[in-house]
């Protein structure tokens, strides 16, 4: 449990992180969670690693009353602390409450989480229902993914080597709720599952459905959305018989947690309670 020889910087600008990025061997370290582990494990052994802690724009959060904007540094705990987010987003709330102990929460942060890439990672979830964007920087300047492109497989993500999640922006979803069965020890998702929902009339008029846990990667319930369309979320039979296939077309991991056949019955109950979670906002 002794990691590899590796060097330590923390530069205070993006213009000194891209320089030293930039060399083999280096690696970015956000909150540490999930590469100190690895690094102790020596699943990953990088030479450098460039702490981004001091970087003060990847700090910057913001609220105009219709959209958010989260800076990738942003911790667990200050996510877990915002009235605004349990006012208007309470999908990436409830996922920040629930993550990991108070430990992790208050060293952890939602860019290292998201760009680590775990197949059970909360936010992946949730940036998916809140069709997120992502702004990447990286030397030859910005670009935008989506949740679906950024998330590209099992500890994968659209990350290149000398780019740096820089900031995560989604509209406000106040008909929204994660609810995740989790490890009881680690409290990572066995299944997760985040919901946002648009009402009219007290029925769905569309549902975005992020899913963690389950697969390789965090992914989209299209079926089950569709599936979702014109039902009330308090219809607790129509909203199980759609939310049944959940996890149809992944390939649905199976490990000493959870056999493949169990997450799959697992997801469908999920979906079903935080459909009719996110309904009753």
């Amino acid at each position: 449990m002794i990691p590899s020889k590796f060097e330590y910087v923390k530069p205070t600008s993006l213009a000194e992180a891209f320089s030293l990025l930039g060399n083999d061997g280096a690696k970015a370290l956000a909150g540490g969670h999930s590469l100190i582990p690895m690094m102790k494990l020596r699943l990953a052994e990088p030479e450098l690693l460039v702490d981004l802690g001091s970087i003060a724009e990847l700090k910057e959060n913001s609220f105009d009353g219709k959209r958010f904007t989260v800076g990738a540094m942003t911790k667990h705990a200050a996510l877990a602390a915002s009235d605004e987010l349990r006012k208007h987003a309470p999908v990436l709330y409830e996922a920040a409450t629930q993550l990991g102990d108070p430990q992790v929460r208050n060293r952890g942060t939602i860019g290292g989480a998201l760009a680590n890439g775990d197949p059970a990672c909360d936010y992946a979830a949730v940036a998916h229902a809140l069709g997120a964007t992502f702004t990447i920087l990286g030397k030859s300047g910005t670009r935008e993914d989506t949740a679906d492109g950024f998330m590209t497989g099992m500890f994968e993500t659209s990350l290149k080597p000398d780019e740096i999640l820089a900031k995560i922006s989604f509209d406000a979803a106040p008909a929204s709720a994660y609810i995740k069965y989790h490890h009881p020890a680690s409290h990572f998702a066995i299944v997760g599952v985040a919901v946002v929902l648009t009402l009219a009339g007290g029925k769905i008029a569309s549902a975005r459905i992020g899913i963690t846990g389950v697969g390789e990667h965090a992914f989209r319930a299209g079926a089950v959305e569709k599936a979702l369309i014109g039902l009330s979320p308090s219809d607790d039979a129509a909203v199980l018989a759609a939310s049944s296939g959940s996890a149809a077309g992944q390939d649905v991991r199976s490990d000493t947690s959870a056999s493949a056949k169990y997450r799959s019955a697992v997801c469908d109950v999920y979906v079903a309670r935080t459909v009719k979670a996110a309904g009753t906002r």
